[in-house]
């Protein structure tokens, strides 16, 4: 069964090979999607589109926190595909920094990438759900949002997350009368090219400690979430978090 049969999504921040968005973008195109990556550089997401299973995939280059940017991006994907039905705001930026570290460039950085540009991306995308009456946003968080960060990202990163969860709230509820679900996914500690190289052994033993599941996250984890939420399996539901973390915050 193809949950996406049919359905446009785009997907930002989905060119890194090994990263969320990308498996994301692997799983929607296996059910179904004609999916759209985006990414900084129009050259890796091109390719990243030619590397989904199915045709009709495309990459543009687009920078979320460029909201000109983002609606020129919509513009595109509505020429070519008509409609788009699913959004996933995977875009994001982390710095393993301490509280009094962070200086104004590094929580403007942050903050723009994975806050800015969330929104950005809804308000540009917005419009055409509404006019179709129908739609699903999923929001990338992180448990740094829930637990105060502990693994990678600094206080800033912890405070656009956080902020992620209270965003696509207010969206959810602003937008259930239309017809547009906004859901967001909490991922934990998940094993991609973000993490790769940042953990000593130690630290990583550590890590794992807490993990009732007791391993690391997979990209194709927090896919398999995106899937269910971009698809009519999760019609119900809207304004949630649901966290991806092998059970290291059960609460």
């Amino acid at each position: 069964m193809k949950l996406l049969d049919g359905k446009t999504a785009m997907i930002t921040g989905a060119a890194s090979p090994r990263g969320l968005g990308k498996a994301t973008a692997q799983l929607f195109a296996q059910h179904g999607a004609r999916v759209a990556i985006l990414d900084l550089q129009a050259h890796d997401a091109i390719d990243a589109a030619k590397d989904l299973p199915g045709d009709g995939h495309m990459g543009l280059a687009c920078d979320v926190t460029d909201l000109q940017q983002c609606r020129d991006a919509v513009q595109v994907i509505e020429e070519l595909f008509g409609r788009i039905d699913v959004l996933v705001n995977n875009a994001g930026i982390t710095q393993p920094l301490k509280l009094m570290d962070i200086a104004p460039d590094n929580y403007d950085a942050v903050l723009d990438v994975n806050l800015r540009g969330t929104l950005y991306m809804s308000q540009a995308v917005i419009p055409l759900m509404r006019a179709a009456k129908a739609g699903a946003i999923v929001n990338m968080s992180s448990v740094s949002a829930q637990r105060g960060g502990g693994i990678f990202g600094g206080p800033h990163y912890s405070a656009a997350k956080a902020g992620i969860l209270g965003l696509t709230k207010a969206m959810a509820r602003e937008l259930a009368p239309d017809g547009v679900r906004a859901n967001a996914i909490c991922p934990g500690f998940i094993a991609t090219d973000i993490t790769a190289g940042k953990l000593t052994d130690e630290m990583r033993a550590q890590v794992l400690a807490g993990i009732p599941m007791g391993r690391a996250g997979e990209a194709s984890d927090v896919a398999g979430c995106a899937l269910f939420l971009a698809s009519e399996l999760s019609a119900y539901v809207t304004g949630s978090e649901v966290d991806v973390n092998g059970g290291s915050l059960i609460h």
